[in-house]
């Protein structure tokens, strides 16, 4: 196994860091590799904001979802799916008069455009994932910056045509790293030529490992993993502000 591999392997989700700072040698390498990824046209159709103003640490870490731990990260990177830079260029360029010199409708940004600009930049932050994992600096994704889409705005001063689709917060890992936690097993995921629904057994059989792991004794009084996992995630609170959020969000693309 090569060291990419093992360093993919071996990667967990960090929360907790150890008391050291990261150099802007490390940070340098982190953001150079991201910028590496592959991108849609070659557009680079996102953004990065480097977070290191403790004030803003604080005030992300209360919008998305009071974790304390984002406040406490040495790096906090906000991945944005950017238009804006475009259709400044466009702008720039004189494209509204060269559409209509050439009887080429001129449109805004749409949905599959967000849509790109999200893979762009999600694909971004994977980069630099491996990148600091292969500096011995742990990492955490936080889809919750999707929340309070207002607030993300304020805070990180966003221009209409960007949205904030991820954060990764990074450390050096401590003494005692967290555990790797296990997948689900390729079967149930991967395909051949066409999806494939999943039958009953199937199901049952996917589920079983973390279904023995389910407490009964559970805050949510869920009788069964599934129940429980839809009351902790796909039903809870934060997942409706979410939605909402990106519903706020979308109206400025359609406009």
């Amino acid at each position: 196994m090569n060291e990419t591999i093992k360093l993919i392997n071996e990667r967990a989700s960090l929360r907790k860091f150890a008391d050291k700072e990261i150099s802007q040698d490390e940070k340098d390498t982190i953001i150079n590799s991201a910028l590496r990824a592959p991108t849609a046209g070659n557009m680079m159709l996102y953004s990065i904001i480097v977070v290191d103003d403790q004030e803003k640490k604080n005030l992300l870490s209360k919008s998305c979802d009071q974790q304390s731990f984002i406040a406490k990260a040495p790096l906090v990177m906000v991945f944005l799916a950017d238009y804006q830079r475009w259709y400044d260029y466009y702008n720039l360029s004189g494209v509204k008069e060269f559409c209509l010199k050439e009887d080429i409708n001129y449109t805004g940004p749409k949905e599959g455009d967000l849509m790109l600009a999200c893979s762009d930049a999600l694909i971004a932050a994977q980069n630099a994932v491996i990148a600091a994992e292969s500096l011995g600096i742990g990492s955490c994704y936080i889809g919750d910056i999707m929340e309070n889409y207002e607030k993300q705005q304020e805070i990180l001063s966003l221009p209409e045509l960007v949205f904030p689709i991820s954060m990764l917060v990074m450390g050096h890992y401590p003494e005692k790293k967290p555990v790797i936690k296990s997948r689900f097993d390729k079967k149930y995921i991967v395909f051949e030529n066409n999806y494939r629904t999943l039958n009953k057994e199937e199901l049952e059989n996917m589920f079983a490992d973390r279904s023995q792991r389910f407490n009964p004794d559970n805050t949510f009084n869920a009788d069964n993993y599934g129940q429980f996992m839809y009351a902790r995630k796909t039903g809870a609170s934060f997942s409706k502000e979410m939605a909402r959020s990106v519903r706020v969000m979308l109206k400025k693309w359609e406009n």
